[in-house]
């Protein structure tokens, strides 16, 4: 066991932390608090860093967090923009605009692409340069109990182990009845958004050059061939998109969010959780990543802010982080999944009408999720 496992480390560290889990929102906690001097230790129970997945969007409120976080740059360095897109009928008769332009005017900055194993590595790659213990893979934890680090940050997902543990069975997974596809098409195809059909549909972004990154949901289809079928009569590009993806690389899962809301982001003065352990959600707004990133930055900046006290600062800074993230990130699992509702209702026609009468209050949703996820 390691020091920071076992208790206090070296006098020079503001204090000791374990970060349970390897993902954005552990990996960004870590960073964060090496940066402002704790010494901390990331336990993760796969064998190996996970580079699975395809495209995060990342706003621009998370985006002034990863600034904060001194990890701006290596966003942006493999990042694209995302505009011009559109919420369209399976003809391809366009309903509406997404407000990307309007958000980006407002916030001197576009949303940005990235691909999942890009930021994972970026993440990786400055934890390294910061020095200090490396991560401990293969440390799959089942009793929190036994961590007697000054703090402890649970950073382990949806299921996550640390907040059964402390917050008990408060709110745990709850499938929403969906199942999801997602994959990466090896061409651009310079048309991106949302297509809406009954009770499915199909999304495309840009994520980097050559490549196109989509999202699909179809009821009771269980392999690529029937999600394919299912698309097969939707405007183009969508059936080639499905057509020149290799099934072998789709990604397909259950979606599912937590509920209920939890009371507290936090527990007995020294557990804090973030991202998805605190607030998973349905990627219907596409802000899992960015709320992660929120809450990273902000914890750091809460212990950041106790450290005078050391470690006897923690109670009051948890309860800080605890004051600012958690009803932010709850109204956003909420519209995320109130979103899904809409998406995927069963009476398309009038769906479609209240989409194409609300340009202006998409707009204003859409200005309302970049406010939501921090500012």
């Amino acid at each position: 066991m390691s020091d920071t496992e076992g208790g206090r480390g070296p006098d020079k560290a503001a204090g000791t932390a374990v970060v349970v889990g390897a993902g954005v929102g552990g990996l960004a906690t870590a960073i964060g608090l090496r940066r402002v001097g704790w010494e901390v230790t990331v336990l993760e129970g796969r064998t190996s860093p996970e580079r699975y997945g395809t495209a995060f969007g990342i706003h621009p409120t998370a985006q002034s967090a990863l600034d904060r976080l001194g990890l701006g740059e290596a966003l942006r360095a493999r990042a694209v923009p995302y505009r011009g897109a559109r919420i369209r009928r399976p003809d391809g008769k366009v309903l509406a605009a997404l407000p990307l332009e309007r958000i980006e005017r407002r916030a001197g900055r576009p949303e940005l692409l990235i691909s999942r194993p890009h930021l994972i590595d970026a993440l990786l790659a400055a934890l390294d340069g910061l020095g200090g213990e490396r991560i401990a893979y293969g440390r799959r934890l089942t009793d929190p109990a036994v961590l007697t680090a000054d703090l402890v940050v649970g950073a382990d997902g949806i299921n996550s182990v640390v907040r059964r543990t402390y917050l008990g069975h408060a709110a745990g997974p709850r499938p929403i009845g969906t199942t999801a596809w997602i994959g990466i098409a090896g061409f651009e195809t310079g048309r991106y958004g949302e297509t809406w059909g009954a009770g499915r549909f199909f999304g495309m972004t840009p994520v980097e050059a050559g490549r196109t990154n989509w999202y699909a949901t179809v009821p009771g289809a269980t392999t690529a061939q029937e999600v394919r079928e299912a698309f097969a009569d939707w405007h183009d590009p969508i059936p080639r998109v499905l057509a020149a993806t290799d099934p072998a690389t789709w990604i397909r899962y259950e979606m599912r969010h937590l509920y209920p809301a939890l009371p507290s982001f936090v527990a007995g003065g020294r557990i804090a959780l973030v991202g998805d352990a605190a607030h998973a959600m349905t990627p219907n707004l596409g802000q899992g990543a960015c709320t992660a990133l929120l809450d990273a930055e902000a914890l750091t900046r809460a212990v950041a802010t106790a450290a005078p006290r050391g470690p006897a600062g923690l109670p009051g800074a948890l309860r800080a982080y605890d004051a600012e993230r958690r009803r932010s990130a709850q109204r956003v699992a909420f519209a995320s999944r109130n979103l899904h509702r809409f998406m995927t209702g069963r009476h398309p026609a009038l769906r479609d009408a209240l989409v194409r009468g609300a340009g202006a209050a998409l707009h204003r949703v859409g200005e309302g999720r970049w406010r939501a996820s921090g500012t």
